[in-house]
């Protein structure tokens, strides 16, 4: 066979090595011969290998003829390269030294060949292990090679090649379990290597999504702790550079998939995602269906963020209502300084809002936070009003139903499950633009705090704080916003009476599988000091209620009595899905413990100790999944709406 090598590199010395550091270099070669396992005879190959090539250096003559001949070679314009003719009886010496001299590849790939029919050696032999043993070895050192380069996906398919034919020869388990969890750790590389190409590369970027999901699973969710080789506080720069390569619908599709899988971050996400795409499209239906989202998802503290999404729907009272109700005493403060017009305020607070949390982080949006072009755009005005006239229709009269207070719109609810998202913005100048993988992609990309793999960088972004959300962000500068268009449109065309959100259509409830227990007259709760029994009791009903529904049955309660608007929409959701699929949920929850740990007159919180657990069944009666009796810890928080008290949100502790 021929070594794709000449005598030089092969000994590993200079064209310019005089005679008697090629014998002192010949010498400590011999002395580190490899100790990885080989048999004998391929370790007496590559020593007689190494001597022919130092022999031949050190004679004067044939060293100065060799050079002649390597001249000639590279002079050709054919592109031949200098090769060395070999006996098989010192090929798998020679491929042992052509893996040492740094062309790991090519030698993964002759060891390969070797171990293929017509010329695989007889099964067992000594030369059968040695191919196995120089191929696996050379597998290994070539991913490392391409993962030098940033070259990840290569590196990741030269394992996977690796691991297949060490597994069809059914030798070195331990180097495959090495390989394996190589080829895991590549995983988020890969991820990023093929996301952050060229949109064009439709093919690539498709795979990199699919990847992308894969690692969210194998985690556990964007919350999951479940892969212990890639930690929390690795995960979240990582994901929060991923972002920046998603276009807007590709973080449409993602986040919502997530979110309906039970993810209160991706929920948050997606709400986001969902008001980039309709202010870039001037799409108000989407930032409708953002807001929808958001609102549904139960989370707490999101009051002002609401608030924007319903000044941008053209429901300018109902928006001013949650920004008071949701705005802190700073951001009171803030908004003051900037005008004394609370439109103009909020309109200020919207406008920073979009410009930082919003529009950043997505790779096909360059958009500016314009409100005068948004409400001066024809679909956008269009739209407004014909949900106008449907709200109208709805309610004919100012007495149909009571405008949403403050204490309805946020409830004094605490600011968990606190989701800081800063501005996305990175160091990136540029994105990676490789089509294939030998491209090379922007430095800036690269740089940050070690990771795992040997010489990979992660990048220093942050990731937002799970434990602590400011539920504003200040301006560079203040000052009154301009309204143009929104003073001119919005302010001075004929208003009807305050508009109201739709009202909650419940979802259609399965015929119950058996008769529901009488209603119980203790709700809704009215008492003005509730005690820790009647809290309980609220709690349990509420409990019993979901349970019943999440089973395919009738509510033995109105829900409304039970628990807010956002508790009862993310139940329907959660039946919905679940009627989708064909399927029921028998969930069991038992409150052993019940305490109050805050008491206020319109907000109650207690934690409270559960013991819980559930069991998912198909149409036919089939359990798909299940989750064993285990106890829990939340925190429950009951706010009171006029005279009714009613469960508001919940954490697990």
């Amino acid at each position: 066979m021929e070594l794709p090598i000449d005598h030089f590199r092969l000994l590993g010395v200079s064209p310019t090595t005089d005679s008697e550091t090629v014998l002192r270099t010949l010498q400590q070669r011999l002395d580190r011969a490899p100790d990885q396992g080989f048999t004998v005879d391929t370790l007496q190959a590559r020593a007689e290998l190494l001597q022919a090539s130092a022999e031949l250096l050190s004679d004067e003559e044939r060293r100065h003829s060799y050079e002649r001949e390597l001249t000639a070679i590279a002079d050709t314009s054919e592109g031949s390269i200098a090769a060395l003719e070999i006996p098989p009886s010192r090929e798998v010496g020679g491929l042992l030294l052509l893996m040492e001299a740094g062309q790991a590849q090519e030698a993964f790939e002759a060891a390969s060949r070797g171990l293929q029919p017509p010329q695989a050696p007889a099964l067992g032999s000594s030369r059968e292990a040695d191919l196995t043993l120089v191929a696996g070895l050379a597998c290994q050192a070539a991913s490392a090679d391409f993962r030098n380069q940033r070259r990840y996906e290569a590196a990741a398919r030269t394992l996977q090649q690796g691991l297949q034919l060490l597994q069809r020869m059914g030798q070195l388990a331990d180097r495959r379990r090495q390989l394996e969890h190589e080829l895991k750790l590549l995983l988020p590389y890969r991820v990023l290597d093929l996301i952050s190409r060229d949109l064009s590369s439709l093919t690539a970027r498709q795979e990199g999504i699919r990847l992308l999901e894969q690692l969210v699973l194998r985690r556990g969710g964007l919350e999951g702790e479940l892969d212990p080789d890639f930690p929390q506080d690795e995960f979240q720069p990582f994901f929060k550079q991923i972002r920046q390569f998603l276009t807007v619908q590709e973080q449409v599709d993602l986040f919502s998939r997530w979110a309906d899988a039970g993810s209160a971050t991706a929920d948050f996400l997606a709400s986001f995602a969902l008001t980039a795409a309709g202010f870039v499209q001037r799409k108000p239906e989407r930032i409708q269906a953002g807001f929808q989202r958001l609102q549904a998802s139960g989370q707490a503290g999101m009051e002002v963020f609401l608030a924007c999404q319903q000044l941008l729907l053209g429901q300018v009272e109902q928006a001013q209502t949650l920004f008071d109700a949701g705005a802190d005493e700073a951001l009171r403060q803030w908004a003051q300084e900037q005008s004394d017009d609370p439109l103009a305020r909020l309109c200020a607070y919207c406008r920073d809002w979009l410009s930082r949390e919003v529009l950043p982080g997505f790779r096909d949006i360059d958009a500016e936070a314009d409100l005068e072009a948004w409400f001066a755009d024809r679909d956008v005005q269009a739209y407004v009003e014909q949900q106008d006239r449907i709200r109208a229709r709805l309610h004919p009269s100012p007495t149909a139903e009571a405008a949403p207070t403050a204490s309805d719109a946020a409830g004094e609810l605490p600011a968990w499950p606190e989701l800081n998202f800063e501005s996305l913005s990175t160091s990136l100048d540029t994105e990676a633009s490789a089509t294939d993988d030998t491209s090379d992609d922007d430095d800036d990309l690269w740089d940050g705090p070690n990771w795992r793999l040997p010489e990979l960088h992660w990048p220093e972004l942050h990731w937002p704080d799970l434990s602590a959300l400011p539920r504003w962000a200040l301006p560079a500068a203040g000052g009154a916003v301009a309204l143009v268009a929104l003073g001119g449109w919005l302010l001075l065309r004929p208003r009807s009476q305050p508009v109201q959100p739709l009202p909650v259509q419940p979802v259609e409830q399965a015929k119950p599988a058996e008769p529901a227990p009488a209603p119980t007259p203790n709700f809704p709760l009215t008492a003005a000091e509730p005690s820790e029994t009647q809290l309980q009791e609220l709690l349990e009903a509420w409990l019993a209620a979901k349970a019943a529904v999440l089973a395919g049955q009738t509510a033995p309660l109105p829900l409304t009595d039970l628990a807010r608007s956002s508790q009862v929409q993310l139940l329907q959701r959660q039946e919905q899905t679940l009627r989708n699929a064909g399927a029921t949920e028998l969930v069991k929850a038992k409150v052993e413990s019940f305490t109050v740990n805050e008491r206020g007159p319109n907000r109650i919180a207690a934690q409270v100790q559960l013991q819980y657990s559930d069991e998912r069944r198909s149409s036919t009666g089939a359990v798909l999944n299940q989750t064993p009796s285990t106890q829990l810890t939340n925190t429950y928080v009951f706010a009171r709406d006029g005279k009714r008290w009613l469960l508001a949100a919940y954490k697990p502790s």
